[in-house]
This record gives structure tokens, sequence and C-alpha cells, in this order.
């Protein structure tokens, strides 16, 4: 477990930082803070190189949590830093914890740096993926053909057409599940090209099943479903509440004033 320094403030009642740096004897003299660390003396806040403390270059972190109307449940879609860089950051709820932005995805707007959330995601997917809003269904396929490279799933056009939709897009995961449940989501692999024309009798999806994970469905006739890739989708963070971690590794001076988000009420 790592050690912590932490402050206390006089104007909160509280103790509100935590530092990196765990000397061996601290004191203030002279407006000045000097700590002691293996037998050597340091002086603060003197050192042009930030988060650096004898010798070992740290990170710097701030943790917060979004809860307004705590009894509504509400998507976190985007983030807005008042400073003067972006900062990592990652975002967690009770439902989910898969949110995250990287420090250079952030774009200066007005004086301020925004980004949109995405979501984190293994693949294959775990279970708690498929309450994600970037999953959907597209239907039984009529058939399933060619070899695992490029892998063709076809879905009826007559009687009855199955749409395979304007959502999905090559580079998503296609996924499928078997009867008779059709509970268990199993990754069948990358997509690689849609072909729609139902005047030629074309209604298909074109999958890499050889990618790590990927499989051919062991029947012609299973239930498909995609998941958006989670840099390309942008449906945020779902929850009641909203924990946000921000990072920075910067050694320059960082000025960070508020964190705001874009929130939406969740209707289901």
């Amino acid at each position: 477990m790592a050690n912590y320094t932490l402050s206390y403030s006089e104007s909160s009642q509280g103790w509100p930082s935590f530092y990196s740096f765990n000397p061996d004897y601290m004191v203030g003299m002279n407006n000045y803070f000097y700590s002691f660390k293996g037998g050597n003396l340091y002086r603060h806040n003197v050192n042009e190189t930030r988060n650096n403390f004898y010798g070992v270059q740290y990170t710097s972190k701030v943790v917060s949590v979004f809860n307004m109307s705590a009894l509504e449940n509400k998507i976190f879609k985007t983030l807005n830093l008042e400073g003067n860089s972006g900062w990592a950051t990652l975002m967690q709820t009770d439902i989910q914890t898969s949110g995250f932005i990287e420090s250079a995805w952030y774009e200066k707007k007005e004086g301020s740096f925004f980004a949109f959330v995405r979501n984190a995601g293994t693949i294959p997917a775990n279970p708690s993926e498929y309450a994600l809003r970037s999953v959907n269904g597209i239907g039984l396929s009529q058939n399933v053909t060619g070899p695992a490279s490029t892998l063709n799933v076809s879905f009826p056009i007559s009687p009855d057409l199955t749409e395979i939709g304007s959502i999905v897009s090559v580079g998503d995961y296609l996924y499928y599940s078997l009867p008779p449940s059709y509970s268990t989501p199993v990754l069948c692999g990358q997509i690689t090209s849609i072909v729609v024309d139902y005047p030629t009798n074309n209604n298909r999806i074109v999958v890499n099943a050889s990618i790590a994970g990927g499989s051919v469905p062991p029947i012609t006739t299973p239930f498909f479903m995609y998941i958006k890739g989670s840099v390309a989708e942008s449906h945020g963070v779902l929850g009641h509440y909203c924990i946000f971690t921000l990072e920075n590794n910067r050694t320059d001076k960082v000025e960070l004033f508020a964190v705001e988000s874009e929130v939406m009420k969740s209707y289901p």
C-alpha cells in the first residue's frame, strides 16, 4: 500500500489533499516549506519540474463526483475542463465502469477543454458491457457461409425483411447467440463489409472471424447483434451518479479551476 502525506485545511476544517511525497520530517520556516528524506534536506515549491519529489516523478490526480438529482438515472456524455490542459479521465457510475477520455482527445473550445466520453471494453466483451447503449440487435440470420477470414452472414429479404440497419458500420464487432435461450453472446468477429442490395438478393455482413476470440457459429441461423467500437461510439456512461478521476503527468505548471459534464436524464 502506498504512503501519502495529508494536508489539513483550516478554512474547510478537513483533510482535502494527498501528496505523493513521504518525508521523514517536515517544517515550515521563513515562508518556505522544508522536508528531510534519507538524511537530505529539501526545499519545496522551488523546483520547476512539478510533481518531482526526492528524484521521483509522480502524476497529479483529482477525484470527485457528479451527483445532481440523485434519484434520477442519467447519462453523462461529455466533460468540460476549465483550465489550461486536458487530463486523462476515468468515469465510473453505479451501473457502468467503462467511461474514459485520453488527455490528447480534449479539444480547446472558447478557453475550455472539451471531450466526449468513450466506453472502454474488452474483446470479446464481458457480460457487464451488454448493457451499453452501443450494443444493438439485428436478428436471426438466414445462412452463414465462407471461410473464417471472410465469413458471410446473410439475413432474409423475403417474405419478412430483416434490416441490418444504418447504425452498424465497418469495424464494429459482430456477436451471435444460440437457441434455445439466446442468452449467451459469443464473439463472431470484426465487420469488414456490409452489402445491402435487395434487387440482387444481397443483405449480408462480411466478418473476419479469424481474429483473436472470434468463432464461426455452429448453426446457420443464430441471433446476431453488434457492439460499436469504443472510440467511435459516444453514448456516455449511465448511472445515478458519476465518480470521475482526472490524471495529469505533465511536469510543467497545470491549472484546473472547474469540471463540468453534459448530463441528460435517461428514459429506458
